[in-house]
C-alpha cells in the first residue's frame, strides 16, 4: 500500500480517464512554467525533451517502467494503483504529438496485470501496448528498453542516438519515466499555477520517493518538493549516520543538514536524486556487508559487453568482499573504483563506482573495523535489498 507524507497526496488521488487535450506548444509551455523535470535517472527538463519531438503518426511513445532495482518501488506502486493516470499521460503527450503509437515496458507482474486491465477499461487505448519482459538493471536504460521492444537484446548499443532522433523501430521516440508521465497528466488537469501550490520554487510540485532501512516508514512516499531531508530520517540530528541518495547509483553522504527533496539544489551538491530512493542503514547491521552485498548485485547486472562491467565490476566486488573480512587496504579497492567511471557503453559503472566509493568515504569507522579486526561483531540483516542472496553471508 502507498504510504504518503501527511501534507500531500496527489498522484494517487487525481482525476483519471479522460486527459485534456492539449497540443504540443501547450504542453511544452506548461512544462516549462513549472520547471518539470524527468522522475527517472537523468532528471532531464521535460520541456526540452518534448520540444525537440517532431510531430506524426510515425512517432512513438515510450513509458519506461523498467524498474529493476530492488530498493525502488515507486514506479510500480505507481503503475499498481494509478495506472489510468500513467495512461493518462502517455495518451496526453501522444495526442500532442499527433501519433497514437504508444508503449508502456514493464518489468514488474503486478503492474503489467493493472496496466493490462487499465487498457481493457479504456476506449481510448486501442492501440496501447503493454510489453512485459525480466530483464536485468541496464535493461532499463532507455536506449537498451528500446531495443528490447523492438526485439533485440536489452543492452545499450554503443552509438549515443537520442530517442527523439531514433528510438523505436527507429522512429523519432518520446521516452521518459512511468512517473513523468503521471506529473505530466495531473500538470494538464491542474494548470501550472495549481500543480505549482505545493513545492518548492527551484522544482515545483511532488515526487515519490522509495524509503528503505531505518527510516520514517520504509515505503513509496509522494512529497512535496523543499522538503528538508531530515524530515524523512528522524533522530538523523542526535545519531548522524551516512544517508544514501539515489539508489544503487548514488552516493552516500554524512551531512544532510542543508538537504533538501529538490533536484536541482541536490544536483549541484554532487547528489543526484535519481529514481528517488533514499536509504539509511541501522545501527544494528553491519554497514560494509550491505555494501558488499549490493556491489556483488550490481556486478551480476552486467550486460557483458565492455571491460569496466565485464571486468571491472566484479574484480571490485571481491575486493569489497575481501576488505570485508580484513585482507586488502582500501588503497586497493580504491583504485580499482577510479578505474570504472566514463568507459563503459553505458552508465552502470559509474554509478555502481559512485556507490561503492561514497560509501568507503563515509563509512570510514566501520572500513577500519573490518580492515583491522576482521568484523565489526554485527550481522549482515539485509536491509538493503538485492533480490536473490548474493554471495556475501554474514559480516562475522
Amino acid at each position: 500500500m502507498l504510504e504518503t507524507h501527511p501534507t500531500v497526496s496527489r498522484l494517487l488521488t487525481a482525476p483519471a480517464g479522460t486527459p485534456r487535450h492539449r497540443n504540443q506548444d501547450e504542453l511544452v509551455g506548461l512544462a516549462q512554467q513549472v520547471r518539470l523535470l524527468g522522475r527517472g535517472g537523468a532528471g532531464f527538463p521535460v520541456a526540452t525533451k518534448l520540444a525537440a519531438m517532431p510531430r506524426g503518426r510515425a512517432v512513438q511513445v515510450l513509458v519506461n517502467g523498467s524498474e529493476s532495482e530492488p530498493a525502488s518501488q515507486k514506479d510500480r506502486t505507481l503503475m499498481r494503483q494509478a495506472p489510468h493516470l500513467v495512461l493518462d499521460g502517455a495518451l496526453l503527450v501522444a495526442r500532442a504529438l499527433d501519433t497514437r503509437h504508444v508503449t508502456v515496458l514493464v518489468h514488474d507482474p503486478g503492474a503489467t496485470d493493472a496496466l493490462t486491465r487499465a487498457v481493457r477499461e479504456r476506449s481510448d487505448a486501442s492501440r496501447v501496448r503493454v510489453v512485459a519482459h525480466a530483464g536485468g538493471f541496464v535493461s532499463g536504460e532507455v536506449r537498451a528498453a528500446i531495443r528490447l521492444v523492438d526485439g533485440a537484446p536489452a543492452v545499450p548499443p554503443g552509438r549515443r542516438v537520442l530517442p527523439h532522433e531514433s528510438g523505436v523501430g527507429g522512429a523519432p521516440t518520446f521516452a521518459s519515466n512511468v512517473e513523468t508521465f503521471a506529473q505530466l497528466a495531473l500538470l494538464s488537469s491542474l494548470g501550472a499555477d495549481g500543480y505549482a501550490a505545493i513545492g518548492s520554487a527551484a522544482e515545483p510540485g511532488t515526487t515519490l520517493l522509495t524509503l528503505v532501512g531505518d527510516v520514517s516508514g520504509p515505503g513509496v512516499v509522494e512529497v512535496p518538493t523543499g522538503l528538508p531531508l531530515a524530515a524523512l530520517l528522524p533522530g538523523q540530528d542526535t545519531d548522524p549516520r551516512p544517508v544514501l541518495i539515489g539508489g544503487y547509483h548514488g552516493s552516500w553522504v554524512s551531512d544532510i543538514r542543508d538537504l533538501r527533496v529538490e533536484r536541482p539544489g541536490l544536483r549541484e551538491a554532487g547528489l543526484p536524486l535519481n529514481a528517488g530512493v533514499v536509504a539509511r542503514l541501522s545501527n544494528d547491521t553491519c554497514a560494509l556487508a550491505e555494501v558488499v552485498a549490493v556491489s556483488t548485485w550490481l556486478a551480476g547486472q552486467s550486460a557483458g559487453q565492455c571491460g569496466p562491467c565485464f571486468f571491472g565490476l566484479p574484480a571490485v566486488a571481491r575486493d569489497a568482499y575481501a576488505l570485508l573480512h580484513g585482507r586488502p587496504s582500501t588503497a586497493d579497492l580504491d583504485r580499482r573504483v577510479a578505474q570504472l567511471p566514463g568507459r563503459g557503453a553505458c552508465a552502470h559503472p559509474d554509478g555502481a563506482a559512485m556507490f561503492i566509493r561514497t560509501a568507503l568515504t563515509t563509512m570510514t569507522a566501520e572500513v577500519e573495523e573490518h580492515r583491522r579486526h576482521g568484523t565489526c561483531g554485527r550481522p549482515w540483516l539485509q536491509e538493503l535489498p538485492t533480490g536473490p542472496a548474493p554471495a556475501v553471508r554474514s559480516a562475522s
